[in-house]
């Protein structure tokens, strides 16, 4: 695979960074990211920020690209996700509310050029009361840059290979936020021999004057000065050009004047500020001494004066990056923490400072800085000494004030630090960042929605993998006191072969774990030689063997495998270990569902017809679909039932999904068989079967349609309870939709009566009978869905009967996420 060079590389960092920039001032955000494929596809990796350090992300700068958050949606299934604020981001999608609980909105919108996704580009604002997000206009906004960027990736990597996808171990691009600056630098060339000076744009605007009227005069620059300023000016220049060397001048210059052409003001009225001039020859080539100088002016405007009025207060300021280091304190502050300014600078408060440990004292910087909010909390640093501090943030860093202030009440709330009277001790280890909390949020949100054993693994899989790097895993499950391997993904087969069918009791890594239930890292193929000589590599060189225990059982084993030598930090140990533990429990629930599920599935397929009759003139085919979430068996049903006065077809559907569901449908089925078989009519027939339901008081409802075809074959008679309506494809491939003369739903009223329909039957054509789970979506009609369904029918080849049935079915079996089952039944009807 092409590698990219530098200029390549700067040219894409480039790109990143104009589109985040362009995205976070182009509307009311504060901060932007970007976020691009890794090159397995199975993350996005946070490649470019603007506001917000990746430190302050945590664990966020790698996401698995089916996780449910909107970066990964966004990519994923190519769609804007737009959430105007904390309520509606915890309402939608709770997972990023629980790891990031501040107030704030967000957008995240694909990145990609025509059919291919590279990755997303995401946006965040302060989400104040009753502000309803971005625009539209502010979201087509965003939408047009990330457009723009995903075509200038593609014309970048059709020049140098492929550029678009990010490796996880590249630091990301970092812009700052805008902010105003307090220091102004401009540009000099002084050519001394001839006195002519070329000045840049910000060093006229220094000096007071308009850089198209100045004159390149090095008189006119002096003329700008304080009349005691001159010699120095003059000094400056000889001293920089004299010994070869770099010289440094502070200088006064006339303030609120228009330059050289205020001639007409009193001393009285001029006003200067202090600038400073920078300045050094360039080597000679010869030995002769220089005559030009470049350099450098700067203003600091007010800083200097900000910085002293800052000292002279009593109250304690400081200043914080947006990641949280100490960028500046003021006496007072330092005083009141009581300690050096070498000691705090460049490092964070709850680094330096036992007493402020507390992991709660980040969350308040971290809520600061995303929700753009200000916040405050006491601490103690002794057993009589309380402090109190706000926090004031901005895009670029946060403003702290911290004052003494009296011990609080007993029943005041709690400190964000210990609210013991003595000092908290040091911790042992680092307090727990948020990035280390997202993976075991992260994981245990995705574990509740995986149901079976297969969902469980892929979870762990595409959750863990991306996280730590890793390109094999593999799920070994206890079976009668033997290992065996549940799952595996990478592109090593042999991974790990060896472990199956072997003991508990065996001298291995995989069993040992299980056995003393502590997690076991190994990060080279020399240390697994050392403690278990012989063992296969399978290709491994590093690998992390978490034990799966529930309910003090062993359940098995998780094995992730790293292509190249892996260093396992604390954290890393840390959180692998706390995610064992949600992995085995949700196993373990997922490995009894499937066992119960099989149960109850079988149950259900032993109620249904194991065998259709063949009858002449017509053919039959039927198709079952269990729905795909929940572990209870439902009540839909088939039947195809010969009489003496012809042959009956019938489909029907018990309300709910339950063993009581499955036995109701069972007594209906028989039901009903009976009363065709004494030569009732469909009338009767469903008449007696609604009063059967009625007798049994099960407490549920059905639906049935059932139809009686005539001996002769080109005409039925159909009655229906509540059912939707048959579908009848005519020999030349049109659908119709039989609307029947309804009955009442069965179960509702002993009287009830059920009118027949007499329908037409031409030879050649394609009853289909259905229950609602193949037509019902929840964001639409049903009406919708038979329609759609009628479409289906028609424009679908009808070689064989069977291969009709896998047309209709071919949308339903795609679907994850099916909650209903589904039984159909089709007849086609053939010349006599």
């Amino acid at each position: 695979m092409p590698r990219m060079g530098f200029g390549e590389t700067a040219e894409r960092e480039d790109l990143l960074s104009a589109a985040v920039v362009e995205a976070v001032e182009r509307t009311s955000a504060y901060a932007g990211s970007v976020f691009l494929r890794s090159r397995d596809r199975r993350s996005v990796v946070l490649a470019a920020t603007c506001g917000v350090p990746p430190s302050l992300l945590g664990g966020w700068r790698l996401i698995p690209v089916n996780s449910p958050i909107p970066v990964a949606l966004a990519y994923s299934a190519g769609r804007t996700v737009h959430l105007a604020d904390a309520e509606e981001t915890m309402r939608r999608y709770p997972q990023v509310a629980m790891a990031l609980p501040h107030a704030f909105g967000s957008l995240s919108v694909p990145v990609g050029a025509g059919a291919e996704a590279f990755g997303t580009l995401a946006i965040v604002w302060a989400a104040s009361p009753g502000r309803g997000g971005l625009s539209k206009a502010e979201r087509r906004r965003v939408r047009d840059i990330a457009g723009r960027l995903g075509e200038s990736l593609a014309a970048l990597r059709a020049r140098t290979g492929d550029p678009v996808e990010c490796d996880p171990e590249t630091a990301p691009v970092e812009v700052p936020a805008p902010s105003a600056s307090a220091v102004r630098v401009g540009l000099f060339d002084w050519d001394l021999a001839s006195g002519t000076v070329t000045v840049d744009d910000q060093g006229c605007a220094i000096f007071g004057l308009d850089p198209r009227a100045f004159d390149g005069r090095a008189e006119t620059l002096a003329s700008c000065l304080h009349p005691g300023d001159l010699a120095a000016f003059r000094a400056f220049g000889r001293a920089a050009t004299g010994a070869g060397r770099r010289a440094a001048q502070r200088l006064r210059v006339r303030d609120g004047m228009d330059g050289p052409h205020a001639t007409d003001a009193t001393d009285a009225d001029v006003r200067y500020r202090t600038v400073e001039l920078w300045g050094r020859a360039p080597e000679a080539e010869d030995a002769r001494t220089p005559t030009y100088l470049v350099g450098a002016v700067v203003d600091a405007r007010a800083g200097h004066l900000a910085v002293a009025a800052v000292e002279r207060l009593r109250d304690g300021l400081f200043s914080l990056a947006p990641d949280g280091q100490v960028t500046y304190a003021n006496h007072s502050a330092l005083q009141l923490l009581e300690v050096r300014s070498d000691t705090l600078l460049g490092r964070y408060l709850w680094d330096v400072l036992p007493w402020l440990s507390d992991p709660d004292i980040e969350y308040r910087h971290r809520s600061a800085m995303i929700s753009q909010a200000p916040g405050s909390f006491l601490a103690s640093p002794s057993r009589d000494r309380w402090l109190a501090f706000s926090l004031h943030p901005a895009p670029d860093g946060v403003t702290g004030r911290v004052v003494p202030v009296a011990q609080p009440p007993p029943d005041s709330p709690p400190s964000a630090s210990s609210t013991s009277a003595a000092p908290a001790p040091a911790p042992a280890t680092t307090p727990a960042r948020m990035g280390v909390m997202y993976h075991v949020l992260q994981l245990g949100s995705a574990l509740t929605e995986a149901v079976t054993a297969r969902e469980v693994c892929e979870v762990v899989s595409d959750q863990l993998l991306p996280a730590f790097g890793g390109q094999q895993l593999a799920i070994y499950v206890v079976r009668d006191e033997t290992l065996h391997g549940l799952f595996h993904t990478g592109h090593h087969e042999d991974f790990l072969h060896w472990l199956e069918g072997v003991p508990l009791h065996a001298h291995l890594p995989g069993t040992e774990t299980l056995t003393s239930g502590a997690p076991l890292f190994i990060e080279s193929q020399q240390a697994l030689a050392l403690s278990y000589p012989g063992i296969p590599t399978g290709g491994v060189s590093s690998w992390a063997y978490l034990p799966l225990i529930a309910s003090s059982r062993p359940v098995g084993t998780c094995i992730l495998g790293f292509d190249e030598i892996h260093q396992f930090s604390e954290k890393d140990r840390g959180v692998l270990t706390a995610l064992a533990g949600l992995i085995a429990q949700a196993l373990e629930r997922a490995r009894l569902y499937d066992s119960e599920f099989s149960l109850a599935r079988g149950l259900q397929q032993a109620l249904l017809p194991h065998r259709l009759p063949v009858l002449p003139g017509i053919r039959t085919v039927t198709r079952y679909l269990p729905g795909t979430r929940g572990m209870q068996i439902g009540g839909d049903w088939y039947d195809v039932i010969p009489t003496d006065s012809g042959v009956s077809l019938v489909i029907g559907d018990v309300e709910g999904h339950s063993i009581a569901a499955a036995a109701t449908m069972a007594q209906l089925r028989s039901a009903v068989r009976a009363f065709a078989a004494v030569g009732h009519t469909p009338g009767d027939v469903m008449a007696g079967t609604n009063r059967t339901l009625i007798d049994l008081d099960p407490g549920l409802l059905a639906s049935c349609c059932y139809i009686h075809l005539a001996p002769e074959g080109d005409h039925a008679h159909a009655v229906t309870a509540g059912h939707p309506p048959p579908l009848l494809r005519h020999p030349d491939g049109t659908t119709d939709v039989l609307h029947l003369d309804v009955g009442p739903i069965l179960g509702v009223e002993r009287t009830s009566v059920y009118p027949e329909t007499r329908i037409a039957l031409p030879p050649g054509s394609v009853l289909a009978l259905y229950t609602d789970g193949l037509v019902e979506e929840p964001t639409a009609d049903i009406d919708v869905g038979i329609d759609r369904l009628r479409a289906t029918l028609t424009h679908a080849r009808a070689d064989s009967l069977d291969e009709l049935a896998d047309r209709l079915l071919h949308n339903a079996r795609g679907s994850p996420y099916r909650a209903d089952d589904i039984a159909l039944l089709l007849t086609e009807f053939r010349a006599a």
